[in-house]
């Protein structure tokens, strides 16, 4: 339990950092504040990340990494299908709508090799 919680912190701790300084800054408009009167769309897409970000905690703490890592990319995945569904329901952006449905075609094949993966090497 004590290797998994170090896991899971190091992922956090460390993994974003690195993932901004090998792909660039975080965009700066991304950072902007939030309207305090959030439409249908954002609270949706909120709640979903708030569901992932709980689901993804508790994948990444299992004793194997392996499968820590597998268990959390499955829910950030499905996180990110979520968000997509709500661009495809609410948005007006054709590019982001094209997007959005590429993400869900992406990540739904990668969950299904993942959830394969964890059949025969989760123990």
């Amino acid at each position: 339990m004590k290797q998994s919680l170090l896991l899971a912190s190091a992922i956090l701790l460390f993994a974003a950092p690195i993932a901004n300084a090998e792909e660039g800054s975080f965009p700066k408009v991304c950072k902007s504040d939030m309207a305090t009167d959030m439409s249908a769309d954002h609270s949706k897409m909120m709640t979903g990340m708030m569901q992932m970000d709980k689901d993804m905690m508790q994948g990444m703490m299992h004793k194997d990494p392996d499968v820590a890592f597998v268990c959390g990319m499955i829910a950030h995945h499905m996180g990110a299908i979520d968000m997509s569904k709500v661009e495809l329901k609410y948005g007006k952006n054709a590019w982001a709508k094209e997007m959005a449905q590429k993400v869900i075609d992406a990540q739904t094949r990668e969950i299904a090799e993942m959830t394969e993966w964890l059949k025969t090497n989760a123990k």
